[in-house]
């Protein structure tokens, strides 16, 4: 007697009570949506005879492996929901489905089923042509949030924000670089009588105000990213000043400066990487000439390198020990009397001393000339160009005299003979 008030498919005897196809032509054929898609035929039944669709609402529309247990009525409620309350008002869409649901379902179900499941897959384009352009993205667009984000307030006491006219709660000084900017749009407004041509210098207005907005960002960031601030307010002058001359050289110091410029369009961080590669490179420079002088000497390996530096130091030991007992001999015997009395005497050496006196040359000349002959050698191996201007009371005689002493005593290298 249960069976009474079931239906059963008339090709399949499949039990169709909660879903069937029943043909409107013939009557007491229903059939299940198998049979019905298979386009089966039975007696005067065709095919292309119209249909009716009898349900009782309990079926599924996903099959039986679908979490949830979801009916077809509970289906068309939820796409009714979803027309009238919008997508994302899941409290209002629970309650217009009922049975039971609670709003985390009806959000899994739909956002499973309908966008990532095949019905969305096949329904939704992977690109939406003519699409909106979101002007207030950080990564485009004249109204860019980004023009207007506060950074995070400077750290710095009440007297010195009152020192620099900065209000923290707004990122904003009270004279700002070009202060008269908000001038362009003051006065703007837009009516719906305006003609193309006050359209577009209005928008000329608006598009040279943002322009001033993004110079006044760009300097702010600069400021934080550099901490001028701090410079400003004279804080760690002598923390920063002890750093700079235990960690940057002269030469460095000198390409700082001459860079400066640089820094408006680099980050803090690369140009202090710009630095440490440029010294790096000096390094590099340097290791290079001392190998090509290795290479010119004929050594061809480094631990030979090591080998010709220890016997080169322990040779010009011996000449410095040699020219040192000269130097007492001959002092013993007035040999400096010419010379020891006047200016520089003190600062030469004692194989100094004896060039001096042999070429009858003032101390204090021969230090101007080793001066310059040491100073334009330098520039060369750097590779700057440089004209010697040596003094007129030095010939080529004594030029020579005094470069190939130089080179014996190590002071320059022979290429530069």
């Amino acid at each position: 007697m249960a069976d009474l008030g079931k239906k059963y498919c008339v090709n399949c005897l499949a039990d169709v009570t909660n879903l069937r196809l029943r043909c409107t032509d013939c009557p007491d054929i229903e059939l299940c949506p198998e049979c019905f898609s298979a386009g089966a035929e039975i007696g005067n039944h065709r095919r292309w005879h119209g249909y009716q669709q009898v349900d009782g609402g309990r079926f599924s529309l996903w099959g039986p492996e679908a979490e949830g247990g979801w009916t077809s009525r509970e289906e068309q409620s939820l796409l009714d929901a979803i027309e009238q309350y919008g997508f994302g008002n899941w409290e209002d869409m629970a309650a217009h489905v009922g049975a039971g649901r609670t709003p985390q379902e009806v959000m899994d179900h739909y956002v499973t089923m309908y966008i990532h499941g095949n019905l969305g897959k096949a329904c939704i384009p992977d690109s939406i042509p003519n699409r909106v352009t979101d002007h207030t993205c950080p990564g485009g667009g004249a109204l860019s949030p980004s023009l207007t984000v506060p950074l995070p307030p400077l750290d710095i006491s009440l007297a010195e924000q009152q020192q620099l006219g900065y209000m923290p709660l707004r990122d904003d000084y009270e004279i700002e670089y070009d202060q008269d900017a908000e001038k362009l749009i003051s006065g703007l407004s837009v009516n719906y009588d305006d003609e193309d041509v006050e359209i577009e210098m209005k928008r000329a207005h608006v598009d040279m105000y943002v322009r001033k907005l993004r110079e006044r960002q760009r300097r702010k960031n600069i400021a934080r990213d550099y901490s001028l601030v701090p410079v400003f307010l004279g804080r760690d002058k002598k923390e920063m000043r002890d750093r700079d001359k235990s960690k940057i050289i002269k030469e460095e110091k000198e390409q700082r400066v001459r860079l400066r410029g640089l820094c408006q369009f680099m980050a803090h961080r690369e140009v202090e990487e710009l630095f440490e590669n440029m010294h790096k490179e000096r390094v590099l420079r340097a290791k290079v000439r001392e190998l090509q002088r290795c290479r010119r000497n004929g050594i061809a390996r480094l631990d030979e390198a090591a080998e010709y530096e220890a016997a080169r130091h322990k040779r010009e030991k011996r000449k410095e020990n040699k020219s040192v007992v000269v130097s007492k001999r001959g002092a013993k015997e007035g040999e400096f009397a010419a010379i020891e009395n006047l200016t520089g005497f003190e600062l030469l050496s004692d194989r100094e001393k004896v060039l001096c006196n042999s070429l009858n040359l003032s101390p204090a000349r021969y230090l101007t000339v080793k001066t310059i002959i040491i100073k334009d050698h330098l520039q060369k191996r750097q590779g700057v160009p440089s004209k010697s201007r040596l003094p007129s009371y030095l010939d080529k005689v004594l030029r020579k005299r005094i470069v190939t002493f130089l080179t014996e005593s190590g002071w320059i290298s022979r290429d530069a003979v």
